[in-house]
C-alpha cells in the first residue's frame, strides 16, 4: 500500500496552530506531507509560534511556494489522501 499524502495549506487567517500541529501529527503518523503556506500565513506563523518560514517547512516532507503553478501538488494527477486548509 503507498504512503498517505496530505497536502497542508496555512493561509492567512489566525490559528497557524492548527496547520503546525496537523503536520506534526502527521509526522508521527508516517504520512507524507506537502506544505503551501500563503505569504501572510508566514506572517502568522511567525506572529503566533515565533517560527520563521524554513522552521515551518521543516515539518513538512514537502514545501511548495505559494503560486507555483508547476508544483507536483498543482496537477489534478496528483493523488492525495486529503487535503487541509488551517486555518479555515
Amino acid at each position: 500500500m503507498a504512503r498517505a499524502r496530505l497536502v497542508v495549506g496555512i493561509s492567512g487567517a489566525s490559528g497557524a496552530a492548527y496547520g503546525l500541529g496537523v503536520l506534526q501529527r502527521a509526522r508521527a503518523l508516517g504520512v507524507e506531507t506537502h506544505l503551501i503556506a500563503t505569504p501572510s500565513g508566514i506572517l502568522n506563523v511567525h506572529h503566533e509560534l515565533g517560527m520563521d518560514r524554513r522552521a515551518l517547512e521543516a515539518h513538512a516532507d514537502h514545501s511548495h511556494a505559494c503560486g507555483d503553478v508547476g508544483a507536483c501538488v498543482a496537477s489534478g494527477s496528483f493523488a492525495t489522501t486529503a487535503m487541509i486548509v488551517a486555518p479555515c
